[in-house]
């Protein structure tokens, strides 16, 4: 059996649909996966146990020069791709017009359907179109968690009960995997300037862990970032060190390589959850129970902490305290 899933982006959104392959896996070990993804995010998809090709979509910089001849090289290349396989199964587990259109386009099986969801789930996007372009939609609790969105979704379509045990099958590289340093890396960064932590708060955290006898890593994505980073790192001194900014799959490795990890909600802290590396997840808003670590058996590595205007030092010291131990 073929299976194409299209979960486009974002970071986090695609960590939080790995899971959801690994459950079709154990129902349906026949199953060969596909996976359609923008490009700045295959990296990480491949490292997803489980899935055969990856399908690398281009849109953030096709719109760029819709016109330029390396645009139209690229979709004819895409296209090509999306259609060189005939899928018993498309799901379309992002629930926008730009997914929907994908999974519209790519080929199927003589008895293939392509599946979606029927509705909106709270605080995500979702636009009519995915479930007009289905052959099937599925209807989903409105109030979930966005790793159970997707797992309910796969599991309605094969008729198979989504399983206890929570993985998301997130490979890092055997070097790094065995490379354990003392260093906690503080993902300090994320889209939303009201999503961050006050810099004051990072630097009395880093001064505990310093004093502890571990290293602060201090990765950055964009030049806001790297300035945050440095003013960090000058305050904290020379056991905090401001990594060179890397591909997905380089700062993977670098995160499975930390003691653990302490950061917002942000794409790298839920990287770092797909990982099961401790890691304490800040929220500014009441928003842990749609996107942070999931509880449950052997989840004790990953803690969130919630507060308004933001949570103080010391209750993320408390958390990080008892994740670290676990």
């Amino acid at each position: 059996m073929n299976i194409l899933i299209v979960k486009l982006s974002s970071l986090g959104d695609v960590v939080h649909a790995m899971p959801a392959v690994q459950d079709l896996r154990a129902a349906r070990p026949d199953a060969a996966i596909d996976w359609v993804v923008e490009g700045g995010f295959a990296p990480l998809v491949q490292r997803c146990d489980g899935v055969r090709h990856v399908i690398a979509f281009g849109l953030r910089r096709w719109r760029k020069a819709p016109l330029a001849p390396r645009t139209r090289a690229e979709w004819r290349s895409f296209r090509e791709q999306l259609r060189g396989q005939a899928y018993d199964a498309v799901i379309d587990l992002q629930g926008l017009t730009k997914s929907a259109l994908v999974a519209r386009a790519a080929r199927l099986a003589p008895d293939g359907r392509r599946y979606a969801m029927a509705n909106r789930t709270e605080g995500s996007s979702y636009e009519a179109p995915t479930r007009w372009l289905a052959d099937v939609a599925v209807r989903i609790e409105p109030h979930v968690h966005a790793v159970a969105r997707s797992r309910e979704l796969c599991a309605r379509a094969f008729g198979y009960e989504v399983p206890h045990e929570l993985r998301f099958g997130l490979r890092a590289s055997a070097a790094a995997a065995g490379d354990r340093q003392p260093c906690v890396a503080f993902v300090h960064g994320t889209s939303r300037a009201d999503k961050c932590w006050p810099e004051a708060h990072w630097i009395d955290l880093g001064r505990r862990l310093v004093a502890q006898g571990f290293g602060v890593g201090l990765p950055h994505g964009d030049d806001t970032e790297l300035e945050r980073a440095q003013r960090l790192a000058q305050t904290l001194g020379p056991a905090a060190q401001v990594w060179p900014r890397a591909g997905l799959g380089e700062l993977t490795d670098r995160l499975a390589a930390c003691s653990g990890v302490v950061g917002v909600d942000s794409g790298l802290s839920h990287v770092a959850v797909a990982l099961d590396l401790p890691h304490v997840q800040i929220y500014n808003f009441d928003t842990a129970w749609r996107t942070g670590p999931l509880p449950g058996p052997g989840r004790t590595r990953q803690r969130s902490v919630y507060a308004e205007p933001t949570p103080s030092v010391d209750a993320v010291w408390e958390a990080w305290r008892e994740v670290s131990t676990a």
